[in-house]
This record gives C-alpha cells, sequence and structure tokens, in this order.
C-alpha cells in the first residue's frame, strides 16, 4: 500500500509515469505474492473472480480512449491476477462498456486477456446479469461460487438482487475483506 505521500505523488505524476517509477515488475511481483499470502490462509475460495474493467482494473473509460494509446492497470491488478491464476481461480470479465473494439485490444496490449476464461463485454442497459448468465453458462461455475468486482453499486445491487449472488466486492473494499467475507 502506499503512503500518503506516494498517493499525492500518484496524483502528480500520473499512473502511467508512476508504474514506470516504481518498478512495474517489481511491484507485479511483489503484488503476487501479497495475494498468494493472503489466498493461502483461507480454505474456502472462489472457484471464478468476475471482474468489471473500467475503474475497476484500469482507471478510465475505454470509449473515452483512441485504439491507438497504450493502457495501464491499476498498480497492483496484474498481481492480483497473476496470484489468482497460480492459486487456480479462473478470472472473468464482465464489462458494460459500448466499446468492446477497444477494451479488447487493450487486454491484448497489457498481455492479460488469455488470463481469462470468459470476457463479456458488451453494452447493456440490464446491468451485468446478462454478462453473469453467459459467463455461468460458458464457464459451468454457480454463481454460489463466484467473486465480482465492481466499482458501481447499481451492478452490484442488480446482481445480488437478480442471480441471488452474495460474494460481491466494490472495489473500495481491499481484496483481502472480500475474501474473508468469501
Amino acid at each position: 500500500m502506499y503512503g500518503p505521500m506516494e498517493t499525492k505523488r500518484v496524483r502528480r505524476l500520473g499512473f502511467r509515469k508512476f508504474a514506470r517509477k516504481r518498478g512495474k515488475m517489481g511491484e507485479e511481483e511483489k503484488t503476487k505474492k501479497e495475494g498468494q499470502e493472503i489466498i493461502s490462509q483461507f480454505q474456502k475460495l472462489p472457484r471464478l473472480v468476475v471482474f468489471d474493467l473500467d475503474y475497476t482494473l484500469w482507471p478510465f473509460y475505454c470509449e473515452c480512449c483512441d485504439e491507438d494509446e497504450m493502457p495501464y492497470l491499476y498498480p497492483h491488478a496484474k498481481g492480483i491476477l497473476l496470484a489468482l491464476k497460480e492459486k487456480g481461480i479462473d478470472v472473468a470479465i464482465a464489462s458494460r462498456s459500448p466499446t468492446p473494439e477497444i477494451a479488447k485490444p487493450f487486454l491484448d496490449k497489457l498481455g492479460i486477456r488469455s488470463i481469462f476464461v470468459a470476457e463479456e463485454i458488451f453494452s447493456s442497459w440490464t446491468h451485468k446479469t446478462e454478462h453473469f448468465q453467459r459467463i455461468h453458462r460458458r464457464t459451468g461455475v454457480p454463481f454460489s461460487s463466484m467473486l465480482f468486482f465492481d466499482d458501481e453499486d447499481r451492478n452490484i445491487e442488480a446482481v445480488t438482487f437478480s442471480l441471488k449472488m452474495e460474494n460481491i466486492c466494490s472495489v473500495s473494499l481491499v481484496f483481502k475483506f472480500c475474501i474473508l467475507s468469501f
């Protein structure tokens, strides 16, 4: 976790420059190791962790970007994804982005697209219930064995109510707390 001075520096420098300055690969490995340590403390783990994209894995709306831009993740995102995969926990995407033609190449550019067992990236007026139905059909994982991270309360509420999912975390909550509550 970054201290107050580093957080201010992140705002001033921007995430892209800050990630390079901190040594991105070193941070990914450190975060991966921290994630593995957290995961190893628990016997009951989700079979599948589903992430939103915009303002959950990366700090922007991809529809506000040009497909030629180089995207970037939140500093700890890739390390967490790698820790989950190494532990044998599948990961998927549920995004209501209206620009999958930008989001999917961004995942390729970041070198993480192959990590996901399911990618449901499409615009929807029905929150994310259809996304989760498709993920369930593709993976066979019951909703009770999924953990969902999203930054928007409306998506969390809709999925909780419609699909009776209980394992949902706002991105403002920390990873450890979400695993604890699973």
